[in-house]
C-alpha cells in the first residue's frame, strides 16, 4: 500500500487517481459546443513514447486510471500502439464521437483498452448534422460503431448526451429506450453543456433536470467519483453529468488533465496553471508531476467569495 507520501494529494486533501490524456486536437466533426479539452490549438501531439513515460510515472503514485480523449482520438492511426505502450492500469477508457468505432473496436479492445464512452446528444438524424456539423448519415456509423464495442467487450459504453435547449432535451425519454433496448450494456450520461464557445445559449436549469430524474427513478445510486448519482428508470440507466457553477462535483474531482501538445492541466476551467513537460526529461517528471499538484484549486466553491479564482483564465473568455 502506498503511503501519503507517495501519492499526488493537493492542498485540498484530493488525491489524484485518474488522468484525462488529449491525445489530438485534429477531429472529423466540429459540434457547436465543442471546447477541445480547453487545448489551444496547437498541432504537435505527444509522442507514444512521451504518453507512456507520463503514465508509468504517474501509475508510481498511484493514478490507476486513464480516460483518453480529443479533438477525436481514433484520428490517430497509432492509438493501439499506445495502449500497449501502457503500464497496468485499473481502466483504460476512450472518449470518441464514435464515427470510427465501428472498424478499430477489436483491435482496440486487444491492445488494452476496456471501455468506450461515445458521444451521442440526439437519434435524428438531421439534428446530428446539425449538431455535429457532419452529415446525417454519419449517425448510422456512430449506431454500427456501438454495436461493435458492445460485441468487442468494451462494456458499459456509456453514452454522453450533451443536453442542449432548444434542440433535444426532448429527445430524453428516447435516449432512455435507447440504452434500455441493449439490456445493461449501455449507460446514459446526460451532461450539462458548458459555457465554451456558444455553449451558454444551449444551457437549462440543471436543478431542474436533476429532480425530474429523481422524480422517475425506481433506484438511485451514488457513484464515488464526484458523489454523483445514477439513475435506474425503468431499467434504464442514466447519470446527470453537471460540471458548471458545481462545489460537490470539483470537490471530488480526483483527474488530472493532460493536453495534446504535453502540458499537465491542473483544472479543464483553468488555463493559466499549465506544466510544460513535452521536451522534459522523463526523470524529471516525478517533479512536474507534484508541481502540478500544487497548482490544484477546486474551481467552484460553497462560498461565494471566489477571490484568487474568479481572477484565473477561464477557457472560452477569449
Amino acid at each position: 500500500m502506498k503511503t501519503s507520501n507517495d501519492l499526488l494529494t493537493d492542498k485540498f486533501g484530493r488525491t489524484v487517481r485518474s488522468l484525462r490524456i488529449s491525445l489530438t486536437n485534429r477531429c472529423n466533426l466540429d459540434c457547436i459546443y465543442c471546447h477541445s479539452e480547453g487545448d489551444e490549438g496547437s498541432r504537435n501531439e505527444m509522442t507514444v513514447g512521451i504518453i507512456s513515460d507520463i503514465v508509468t510515472t504517474a501509475a508510481k503514485f498511484g493514478v490507476n486510471k486513464v480516460k483518453f480523449s480529443g479533438g477525436e482520438p481514433l484520428v490517430r492511426k497509432d492509438f493501439e500502439e499506445i495502449l500497449r505502450a501502457l503500464p497496468e492500469l485499473k481502466d483504460v477508457s476512450v472518449t470518441t464521437n464514435g464515427v470510427l468505432l465501428k472498424d478499430r473496436a477489436y483491435s482496440l479492445k486487444e491492445a488494452g483498452l476496456d471501455r468506450v464512452n461515445v458521444s451521442l446528444d440526439t437519434l435524428d438524424p438531421e439534428k446530428y448534422a446539425y449538431i455535429t456539423h457532419g452529415r446525417p448519415e454519419n449517425l448510422n456509423d456512430v449506431l454500427e460503431g456501438i454495436n461493435t464495442a458492445i460485441d468487442a467487450g468494451l462494456t458499459p459504453v456509456k453514452i454522453n448526451m450533451v443536453l442542449l435547449k432548444g434542440i433535444n432535451e426532448n429527445e430524453i425519454d428516447d435516449m432512455l429506450e435507447f440504452v434500455r433496448g441493449h439490456k445493461g450494456d449501455l449507460v446514459l450520461q446526460i451532461i450539462q453543456v458548458m459555457d465554451f464557445r456558444d455553449g451558454a445559449q444551449y444551457n437549462l436549469d440543471a436543478e431542474e433536470i436533476e429532480k425530474k430524474l429523481e422524480r422517475r427513478a425506481d433506484e438511485i445510486k451514488m457513484r464515488k467519483m464526484h458523489h454523483r448519482k445514477s439513475y435506474i428508470i425503468d431499467g434504464a440507466e442514466v447519470e446527470f453529468v453537471r460540471p458548471i457553477d458545481n462545489a460537490e462535483f470539483c470537490a471530488n474531482c480526483n483527474r488530472l488533465r493532460i493536453t495534446a501538445d504535453g502540458k499537465l492541466k491542473p483544472c479543464l476551467l483553468v488555463n493559466d496553471n499549465l506544466i510544460d513537460f513535452s521536451n522534459a526529461d522523463p526523470e524529471d517528471f516525478p517533479e512536474l508531476l507534484r508541481a502540478s499538484i500544487e497548482r490544484r484549486i477546486p474551481f467552484y466553491t460553497d462560498s461565494k467569495e471566489r477571490t484568487i479564482i474568479e481572477k484565473r483564465t477561464i477557457i472560452g473568455d477569449k
